[in-house]
C-alpha cells in the first residue's frame, strides 16, 4: 500500500506541470463560462404535504381516504413528488398562465421569438418540456414540506411559474380525487341498475310462482336471524295460529268452568258459595229470616192454628221454594257455563285440525316460494346496499379540502442564482483534477520508458542489482575517482550484491552488456572491476567491444596488441596485452578492428582465452558491445558465468528492453540482474529519493558534522 502510494506521488511529481497546466485551463475556461453566461433567477415557494385530507362532512366515507402508514409515508411522499413533476402539471401550469403565446416567458428561457410560431402541437410540447426541465423540487429529509422552484432569465417569470406550480399541484390533487369519486359514482350506478333489474325479475318470479300455487302469504322485507323466509307468512298459516290460540283459551276456560261444576255438584245447594253469593238468594234468606222472627214471636204468644202464624208459616214455605228454584238456577247456569265451554272448545279443535291438514299441505308448496323469495330479499340488500353507497358518494363528491397547502409563495428574487463563479470554479477545479488524474494516469499507461528503480520490476520482471545515480559533473570517473561520492557508494553496493549474486558467489566470468549504446556499462564495468581489485581480488577488464572499443582510450593505453590478436593467434597473454592498470586490476584492450568481430567472438580461441583468464584471475570482466542489431552480446553470454544488463534512466525503453532481453535469453545465459544507471532521484520523485535525491547521506565536509 506504502509503495502504491509513494509511486502515485512520484507521479504526481514527474507530470506536476502538466497537472497544474490541466487545472488552470479548467478554472479560467470556468471563470470565462461564467462571465459569458446570462444570468438565471431561481424562485420557490413552499407545499406542505399532509397524510390525510380533512373531509368537510365530517364522516368517514371511505371513497377519498389517503391515510398512511408509518412503513408507507416515504412512499407516499415520493409519488407526491412525481405527481408535481409530471406532464399533467406543468400543462396546467401552462394552461392557467397563457404561456403557449407569452413572449415574456420565450424569452425568460433565452429562446427566439420565432419559435413561438409553429405549429400549435410543436409550441405546446416546447412549453411543457421547458417547464418540466426548469422546475425544481427538493424534499428535505424528515420533513413533509417540499420547495418548488423555477428557473429563468427573468425573476418575474421565476416567481409567477412557482406559484403556479403550487397552486395548480394542489387544483390537479383536487381534480383527480373529485374524477376518482365520479369514477365510482358512475361505477355504483351501473352496479346499481343491474341489481334493480335482478330484484324486479325476482319480485316477478315470486308472485307468479304465488299465483300459481294459490299461496296467499304477506311479506313485510325484514330479514330474521333464520332467513329471510321468515319476515312472510300464508293466511293458513295465520288462520291456524289465531285458531289454535282461540282453541287453547277456550281449553282453559272449559277447564275452569268444569271445575266450578263439580265443586257445585259435590255440595249442597245452599253449601255453594256461588248459590249463596246470589243477590236473589241472599234477599230471600233475609225475607226467610224475617219471617221466622214473626214466627217465633207469635208462637210464644199463640198456637200454630193461629191465622196469622199459619200464613207465615205458608209465606215461610214459599220463600223456601224460591230459595231452592233460585239455587237451583244459580247451579244450572254453572253447568251451562260448562257445557258451553265444552261444545265451543271441541268445535275449535275440529276447525285446528282442519287448518293443520291444509297447513302441510300448504307447506310442500311453499318449498319454492322460500326460495324464490329469499332470492328476492338477497337482490333487495344488494339494491339497498348499493343505493345507500350511491347517496353518500353523491353527498360527498368534491367536498373534502386538499391535503397540501401553501406555506410560503413564491417572491421576486433580488438575485441571480447563476451563474456562480465560487461554485463553477470548484466544478471546474474538480474536472480539472479528474483529467490531470485521466492525463498522468494515460500518460504512464503509454510511457514504456524506464525511469524509476521499480520499473525494472515491473515492466522488465528482472532483479535489480543497483541504482547508479548520474553523474555530479560530465565526466563520471572524477565521481569514480572520489569514494565519497554517490556514485562511487552505489557502485560499492552494486559490488556486494554481485558478490552473493550465485549460489557459488562472485561468478567467475561477467558480462556486462546493454541494449544499445551510450548506457553506461563501459563505466559500470570499470566501477565493478575497479570494485573487485580494491577488495583484493585479482581481476582482469576485457574489452570485448570489436566493433567500437573504448578501453584504451579510458585509460590512454596503446592499443596495437589486444584481444583480436589473441584470438588470432597473433598475439599472448604477455605484458603487451595485460597492461596493469591499478593494484590487481589488468586491462586487455580490444586490438585493432577485426574485419569480422562475430567470428572471432564465437571461434574456440575465446572459449579457451576465457578459461585461461578464469584461471590466472578471481574475476573476469567483459565490457561487451550493445545487443541490438549484433551478435556479439549473446555470443558472448554463452560463455560467461553471469549477466549484468545496464539500463539507463529515462533513455531505455521496454519494449526495447525486452526484445534485447529476448535475444540474450536465446543463448541460456545466467542473467544476474539489471543495474539502472543515469538516475536523477530529483527529477523522478520515486522511493529511492530519499537516499538518492537531496536528502542522500552524504559524508560532512572538514567544517560541518554529519547528520
Amino acid at each position: 500500500m506504502n509503495a502504491t502510494v509513494r509511486y502515485i506521488l512520484s507521479r504526481i511529481r514527474h507530470n506536476l506541470l502538466s497537472i497544474l497546466l490541466i487545472i488552470a485551463l479548467a478554472l479560467a475556461a470556468a471563470v470565462v463560462v461564467t462571465m459569458l453566461a446570462t444570468p438565471r433567477y431561481t424562485a420557490t415557494a413552499t407545499v406542505q404535504i399532509n397524510d390525510q385530507s380533512e373531509n368537510v362532512l365530517g364522516e368517514d366515507l371511505g371513497a377519498d381516504s389517503n391515510s398512511n402508514v408509518g412503513w408507507d409515508v416515504e412512499r407516499f411522499l415520493n409519488t407526491q413528488l412525481e405527481v408535481l413533476r409530471s406532464r399533467d402539471v406543468a400543462e396546467r401550469v401552462a394552461n392557467s398562465l397563457k404561456l403557449y403565446d407569452d413572449p415574456a416567458f420565450i424569452a425568460a428561457m433565452e429562446l427566439p421569438a420565432e419559435s413561438a410560431a409553429g405549429p400549435v402541437e410543436a409550441r405546446r410540447q416546447m412549453v411543457v418540456g421547458l417547464l418540466q426541465s426548469n422546475l425544481g423540487t427538493d424534499l428535505p429529509h424528515e420533513t413533509r414540506v417540499v420547495r418548488i422552484s423555477f428557473n429563468s432569465a427573468n425573476p418575474e417569470v421565476s416567481a409567477r411559474i412557482a406559484n403556479a406550480f403550487a397552486e395548480q399541484f394542489i387544483q390537479s390533487t383536487l381534480q383527480r380525487r373529485y374524477d376518482s369519486s365520479s369514477y365510482a359514482r358512475t361505477f355504483i350506478a351501473d352496479q346499481l341498475q343491474e341489481a334493480r333489474t335482478r330484484l324486479e325479475r325476482s319480485e316477478r318470479e315470486l308472485n307468479a310462482y304465488a299465483r300459481r300455487a294459490g299461496l296467499i302469504r304477506s311479506r313485510d322485507g325484514s330479514n330474521g336471524e333464520d332467513g329471510p323466509a321468515t319476515g312472510s307468512s300464508s293466511v293458513t298459516t295465520a288462520s291456524l295460529s289465531q285458531i289454535n290460540e282461540a282453541a287453547n283459551r277456550l281449553s282453559a276456560e272449559r277447564i275452569a268452568a268444569e271445575a266450578r261444576w263439580q265443586a257445585e255438584a259435590a255440595m249442597p245447594a245452599l253449601s255453594s258459595p256461588t248459590v249463596l253469593a246470589n243477590p236473589t238468594v241472599q234477599q230471600l234468606m233475609t225475607d226467610r229470616a224475617r219471617v221466622d222472627a214473626k214466627l217465633e214471636t207469635l208462637r210464644a204468644r199463640y198456637l200454630d192454628d193461629y191465622p196469622e202464624i199459619v200464613q207465615l208459616q205458608a209465606e215461610r214455605k214459599s220463600i223456601n221454594e224460591q230459595i231452592a228454584s233460585v239455587a237451583q238456577s244459580v247451579r244450572n247456569s254453572v253447568r251451562s257455563q260448562y257445557v258451553s265451554a265444552l261444545e265451543a272448545e271441541q268445535a275449535l279443535r275440529s276447525k285446528v285440525d282442519g287448518l293443520k291438514g291444509d297447513t302441510l299441505a300448504e307447506q310442500d308448496r311453499t318449498v319454492r316460494y322460500n326460495t324464490l323469495a329469499r332470492e328476492a330479499d338477497t337482490n333487495r340488500s344488494i339494491y339497498d346496499g348499493l343505493l345507500q353507497r350511491y347517496r353518500e358518494l353523491n353527498a360527498s363528491a368534491g367536498i373534502s379540502s386538499s391535503n397540501l397547502s401553501i406555506i410560503d409563495r413564491a417572491e421576486v428574487p433580488g438575485g441571480p442564482s447563476s451563474p456562480n463563479l465560487l461554485k463553477n470554479l470548484l466544478i471546474a477545479f474538480v474536472i480539472g483534477v479528474f483529467l490531470a488524474g485521466v492525463f498522468v494516469f494515460v500518460r504512464d499507461l503509454l510511457d514504456d520508458a524506464i525511469r524509476v528503480p521499480e520499473d525494472v520490476e515491473q515492466k522488465m520482471n528482472m532483479a535489480l542489482l543497483g541504482v547508479i545515480p548520474v553523474a555530479s559533473a560530465d565526466n563520471p570517473d572524477d565521481d569514480l575517482a572520489d569514494p565519497k561520492s554517490p556514485m562511487s557508494e552505489a557502485y560499492n553496493s552494486l559490488r556486494g550484491q554481485l558478490l552473493y549474486s550465485t549460489s557459488e558467489g562472485l561468478p567467475k566470468i561477467i558480462q556486462v552488456t546493454s541494449a544499445r549504446q551510450s548506457e553506461g556499462k563501459t563505466t559500470s564495468s570499470n566501477a565493478i572491476a575497479a570494485g573487485l581489485a580494491r577488495m583484493g581480488k585479482r581481476v582482469v577488464l576485457v574489452d570485448a567491444d570489436l566493433r567500437r572499443p573504448s578501453e584504451h582510450k579510458r585509460h590512454r593505453l596503446a592499443n596495437q596488441h589486444g584481444l583480436s590478436g589473441l584470438l588470432t593467434g597473433a598475439d599472448t597473454l604477455t605484458a603487451d596485452t595485460l597492461h596493469e592498470i591499478a593494484p590487481n586490476l589488468d586491462v586487455i584492450t580490444s586490438g585493432p578492428v577485426p574485419p569480422s568481430p562475430t567470428e572471432l567472438l564465437s571461434s574456440p580461441r575465446m572459449a579457451h582465452l576465457l578459461e585461461e583468464l578464469a584461471r590466472r584471475y578471481d574475476c573476469v570482466v567483459l565490457d561487451s558491445p550493445p545487443v541490438l542489431g549484433l551478435a556479439d552480446a549473446p555470443v558472448l553470454s554463452a560463455l560467461s558465468d553471469g549477466v549484468v544488463f545496464v539500463v539507463e534512466s529515462a533513455g531505455s525503453r521496454t519494449g526495447v528492453l525486452r526484445t534485447a532481453l529476448r535475444r540474450l535469453r536465446a543463448m541460456n545465459p545466467v542473467i544476474l540482474g539489471a543495474v539502472l544507471t543515469k538516475f536523477d532521484p530529483s527529477h523522478s520523485a520515486n522511493t529511492y529519493s530519499e537516499y538518492y535525491g537531496y536528502e542522500y547521506y552524504r559524508y560532512a565536509s572538514p567544517d560541518h558534522a554529519g547528520g
